[in-house]
């Protein structure tokens, strides 16, 4: 028998090193756990009080099994084994009913306290072990558990992830001379007197008839854990498949979008062709008919170029990191470059950008982005003679950058879908190109990205007001 030093003492080795060891397992957390509770249940059947040592992680479910059982056979004697000793759970004298609590002792009147506090607190082999021993001369049995220094490590690795918890080897026997091995294997671990071990009676009856319904109900059991994670697994996948449906759906309908928009301005530019050959065709009508072939063809590959663009965006937004921006260099170049447009079309253009302003997260290239669309469209839905400005300004935490035109407006029932894919307000009376409906797509998917919003206000026939808010770095 094992006479190791306690720091070296396994109580899954001593259960190991009997003549005829039980079987190994290989088991997970839940189904330990699951074995315990059956145990439990066995004990309040029949109605037997026995003395039970443990040791287990500090689980609120394996608490209230202890205290269950305890509740139901007053005169049955537990010892909860942790790290910081052995607490023995125990009615409390001022309130003996159902509901009464439990305390721990610092010691028990027998040697067991002294052997186990020493078996837990100085024993580096069974700090990685869980066991349950269960003591009385009506039913006996012993689990043990022992988790491998490997498998702790990956415990360690994977606690982010609390779906990866390693398996359990574990053994369990009913028969009492293999357990009375056991508790002399720990007596033997210490110089003292083990009264536990010596007062042990092996069961005298068979328990044939305990062991055959303990492991009914063990089986009833796993098979509610099993048709649980069923279920469980069941509507998972039945969320991850809705979630490809409703992705495959979104696809289609964008694919299918993408078609019409094309289909469109190809419908025009045939029909202008056809009417090119008829032979009694007049200058002036094949100069409008030629215009107006440049013309689609421009707004299909205006179409073409924000597909092409969105589906960059899309593709590489997820890693594509962010990066301090300054407003001041950005806002007005681009407002210079659209100056001649807006002079062309009598609309007065101006921005107000301070140059203190603090930079602001964005993704690389992205508020040149957000700005150029922005203001082409505050620019193509304004007539002439309208006015539109740029104007920043700084926020608790955040700088804000508005735009402002005094344009045909957005209806009020509209404005909920201007971010959609392919949706096109009304055309501007001054738009030579017809829109691809991206824009403000892809510039709801920039601030998306870098975590800023934008709010939308309009007025039909009075002009429109965009606010976009960026966390700044210094807020």
């Amino acid at each position: 028998m094992n006479s190791s030093p306690p720091d070296r003492l396994s109580i899954y080795q001593l259960v190991m090193e009997v003549q005829t060891p039980p079987k190994r397992l290989t088991l997970s957390c839940t189904t330990l756990v699951s074995m315990v509770r059956s145990q439990i249940d066995l004990l309040i059947e029949n109605k037997i009080s026995a003395t039970i040592i443990v040791k287990f992680p500090r689980l609120s479910i394996l608490d209230s099994e202890l205290r269950r059982y305890r509740r139901h056979l007053g005169d049955a004697t537990i010892y909860n084994c942790q790290l910081g000793g052995v607490e023995e759970i125990k009615p409390d004298a001022n309130n003996s009913d159902s509901k009464s609590h439990y305390w721990s002792t610092p010691a028990s009147p027998i040697d067991l306290s002294h052997h186990l506090v020493q078996l837990v607190a100085d024993n580096h082999e069974i700090r990685r072990e869980y066991f349950l021993i269960v003591l009385s001369p009506e039913f006996c049995s012993l689990i043990s558990a022992h988790r491998s220094q490997k498998n702790l490590k990956k415990r360690i690795l994977n606690q982010k992830n609390q779906y990866k918890i390693p398996s359990l080897v574990a053994v369990q026997s009913f028969d009492g001379e293999v357990i009375q091995q056991v508790l002399n294997g720990i007596k033997n671990t210490s110089n003292s007197e083990f009264n536990l071990a010596n007062k042990f009676i092996n069961p005298q009856a068979p328990q044939t008839a305990l062991i055959s319904q303990l492991f009914i109900a063990q089986v009833k059991r796993q098979e509610e854990i099993s048709s649980r994670k069923f279920k469980s697994r069941f509507n998972n996948s039945k969320q991850q498949n809705q979630t490809l449906r409703n992705e495959l759906q979104a696809k289609d309908e964008y694919l299918k979008n993408v078609f019409q928009e094309l289909l469109a301005p190809l419908t025009h530019i045939k029909t202008a062709l056809s009417l090119l050959n008829s032979p009694s065709i007049k200058v002036p009508q094949r100069q409008r008919y030629l215009e107006m072939i440049k013309r689609e063809c421009d707004r299909q590959n205006h179409l073409i170029t924000g597909v092409m663009d969105l589906v960059e965006l899309e593709r590489h937004l997820e890693t594509t990191s962010l990066e301090p921006v300054c407003l001041s260099d950005v806002v007005p170049g681009i407002v210079s470059t659209y100056q001649p447009l807006a002079q062309e079309r009598g609309i007065m253009l101006a921005y107000t950008v301070p140059n203190n302003l603090p930079n602001v997260w964005c993704v690389s290239g992205g508020l040149r982005q957000i700005v150029i669309h922005l203001l082409s469209n505050c620019i193509k839905f304004t007539p002439n003679g309208g006015q539109v400005w740029v104007r920043t300004r700084t926020l608790k935490g955040y700088v804000q950058l508005e735009f402002t035109d005094t344009g045909i407006g957005i209806p009020e029932n509209e404005i909920s879908k201007i971010f959609d894919r392919f949706y096109k307000v009304r055309p501007a009376a001054n738009e030579e190109t017809g829109s691809a409906g991206l824009g403000l797509t892809i510039v709801e998917k920039l601030l998306q990205k870098c975590g800023g919003s934008i709010s939308v206000s309009s007025v039909a026939g009075e002009g429109s007001s965009f606010k976009i808010l960026l966390a700044s770095i210094s807020g």
